[in-house]
């Protein structure tokens, strides 16, 4: 009996002691979730007439098309890579090769809309920016630019596209199972009226490009009933069940590991010049981007902060430009400036610092003088720069101009001195 309660007792602290683990483990977690929210919240996200400015120009692409285009916007670094090499190589049979997102990938299969969005890195990276957070919000402004092209009878069914309205909802899907079309066409026209409105002819206000084939790429589409991207693995109806029986599967894009939709939350992190913005207002006319500009507080003070212009041309390591550092050139003594040394045949270069005391060049009778006895050596950096101190010269002139015009009584003017004899350090004793 003991024994046993022993080993009941046993199990109920050990248990006791995993829920304790899972419960601080639990707590990790959630205050690191907490963190990384906090670190990739935005300083203020797009309104709506933003996002109806921002993504009127791929607002009437092709639902699956379109699908990839939001995706691969959050892989913005990859979209200009992937542009470089396809304009390098252009090896469309060699994409799958590459190591980009899936998303990147099928954007890659159309060149058109690849060079658009590399051209263009700050709109790109805003539209991967918005949709990681506000995802609702832009399925529901495509929505609403599409009611507005249909309304004003510019989106129809036609040999490209097929335009599906279901309440406040429209679909545009491939009208053909083997190619897929990219729609070109002017935001500022094609959303507010007809084209005889602007003297222009049905077929030339949305004009269709070269035709795409259609790939197992091709693996993400719109769900607008939940305003969310979704990965259909090339099972459905629709165009899906019309395009399966010609293209070939690769478990290159259709792989269950793409089931939970990949997107990179780090564009958050990416810089972007909003300002470069404010060209898309075919929408609404009034609207910019002014008040995305991240708070450049931080940036003032910083000493890491680099002048990328200047250390373009200039190597900021070189130790000469800190010759000056805290003390300008014009600090040097002016006497220098207005009085020049007297010339001679080699410059004397100025002495280094030295922690020995400097020794003092002995003046001619002539020169010297017993005030000169005492006075500390005239130096700017710990020793004397030169035998004859230009200052003093000039105030032995003076004095000796004014001496020349009153003489002292019982004083010759001119009176040679006897010279002083001063002690040496390495003769104490001698005198």
């Amino acid at each position: 009996m003991k024994k046993w309660l022993a080993v009941s007792l046993g199990i109920t602290i050990a248990a006791f002691e995993v829920l304790l683990g899972w419960a601080g483990t639990s707590r990790e977690l959630l205050v690191s979730a907490t963190a990384q929210a906090q670190e990739y919240s935005p300083a203020e996200l797009f309104s709506q007439e933003q996002l109806d400015n921002l993504l009127a120009p791929i607002a009437l692409y092709p639902d699956p098309l379109l699908a990839q285009v939001l995706l691969a916007a959050t892989f913005v670094d990859q979209v200009d890579e992937a542009s470089r090499w396809m304009r390098a190589y252009n090896k469309p049979n060699a994409i799958d090769d590459q190591p980009w997102d899936v998303s990147v990938k099928a954007v890659a299969h159309y060149p058109s809309v690849l060079y658009m969005m590399s051209d263009q890195l700050d709109w790109t990276a805003s539209v991967g920016q918005a949709y990681v957070y506000q995802s609702t919000d832009v399925m529901t402004s495509i929505q609403h630019l599409r009611a507005l092209a249909r309304s004003a009878g510019n989106l129809v069914t036609n040999e490209q596209q097929q335009v599906y309205a279901d309440g406040d909802i429209i679909q545009i899907v491939p009208a053909q199972p083997q190619y897929i079309y990219v729609p070109t066409y002017d935001p500022h026209i094609i959303y507010f009226g007809p084209a005889s409105y602007y003297g222009l002819s049905p077929a030339s206000i949305i004009l269709f490009g070269p035709p795409f084939f259609i790939g197992a790429w091709l693996n993400h589409d719109c769900n607008w009933h939940t305003r969310r991207i979704y990965y259909h693995g090339w099972r459905g109806g629709g165009w899906i069940a019309r395009s399966r029986p010609i293209i070939r599967i690769t478990n290159i894009y259709v792989n269950i590991r793409y089931t939970n939709v990949q997107i990179n939350r780090n564009i958050i992190r990416q810089h972007v010049n909003y300002t470069n913005l404010n060209r898309y207002n075919s929408v609404h006319r009034e609207i910019n981007y002014n008040n995305l500009i991240r708070d450049k507080r931080a940036d003032i003070g910083n000493a890491n902060a680099g002048n990328k212009i200047i250390r373009r041309n200039l190597d900021v390591t070189d130790p000469r430009l800190g010759t000056y550092h805290g003390r300008a050139p014009a600090e040097e003594p002016a006497v220098r400036e207005k009085r020049p040394p007297p010339a001679q045949t080699k410059p004397q270069p100025i002495p280094a610092p030295s922690t020995r005391p400097p020794e003092k060049v002995r003046p001619s009778a002539a020169q010297q003088a017993p005030r000169d006895i005492h006075r500390p050596p005239n130096t700017a950096f710990g020793g004397s720069v030169s035998a004859l101190d230009p200052r003093d010269a000039s105030q032995r002139g003076r004095e000796s101009r004014a001496g020349a015009s009153h003489p002292p009584t019982g004083r010759p003017m001119i009176a040679p001195r006897p010279p002083v004899t001063r002690p040496m350090p390495s003769a104490p004793g001698r005198r």
